[in-house]
């Protein structure tokens, strides 16, 4: 009995879908670590806390500058149309937690004046928010 031998091919690696891969990772992380980042935000010193933080669904977010501008998911308003503008933004959720993300230089006046504009306005549920201090 006669054995053939096959001819040896030599194994060749292709590089371009392995080009490919990589564009489709590169680009995938790029655009997982954009969705990572704080979109919704207006930059606020906000005051310090030990606790650890909670995670929020961010739905509305009511914004107390320090000095003493007040917004609505980043819309000027004014304390008359807070309450207006509220409602608004309550229509697709009425159950809706509003984030007061308040200024530590901004008085206690107007946040407090925003907040009773906010319940007027038929806001039941409000959220803090504090940033842990650093160290711990």
């Amino acid at each position: 009995m006669q054995i053939r031998q096959r001819p040896v091919k030599r194994v060749r690696i292709e590089i371009i879908p392995m080009i490919d891969v990589i564009f489709f990772l590169l680009v995938f992380f790029m655009v997982a670590s954009l969705a990572m980042t704080r979109v919704n935000s207006i930059k606020v010193a906000l005051p310090r806390t030990a606790g650890a933080p909670e995670s929020l669904k961010q739905n509305i977010i009511l914004t107390v500058r320090k000095d003493g501008s007040i917004l609505v998911n980043k819309t000027p308003v004014t304390l008359d149309t807070l309450g207006g503008r509220l409602v608004f933004e309550m229509q697709a959720d009425p159950q809706a937690v509003v984030i007061v993300n308040a200024d530590e230089g901004a008085g206690y006046g107007p946040v407090v004046e925003a907040m009773q504009k906010a319940k007027e306005a038929g806001v039941r549920k409000f959220a803090l928010v504090t940033e842990a201090e650093k160290g711990k």
